[in-house]
């Protein structure tokens, strides 16, 4: 799952929207119509082969969508690179 082409921050947001989202069974496809995406962004962004990333417009969209806040997608603490 990890993508060295992302910084860790962007890597930890995707994980934490993939968890999100399979925990509540949601789909690619019903998260990115649901956000108004195109239904192949929520793949491109979850795959490791792509460098596709969520922006601070849709981490808004996301915690509107799962009713949270949008920090809940960041971690507690700074990553500190090794």
């Amino acid at each position: 799952m990890d993508n060295s082409s992302l910084e860790p921050i962007e890597q930890y947001v995707i994980d934490t929207v993939r968890r999100m989202r399979t925990e509540k069974n949601i789909s690619q496809k019903e998260l990115a119509y649901s956000l108004n995406l195109s239904i192949g962004f929520i793949g491109d962004v979850e795959s490791s082969k792509s460098r596709a990333k969520y922006n601070l417009s849709h981490i808004n969209k996301l915690a509107e969508y799962f009713n949270c806040s949008p920090k809940d997608f960041l971690p507690q603490n700074p990553i500190v690179e090794e």
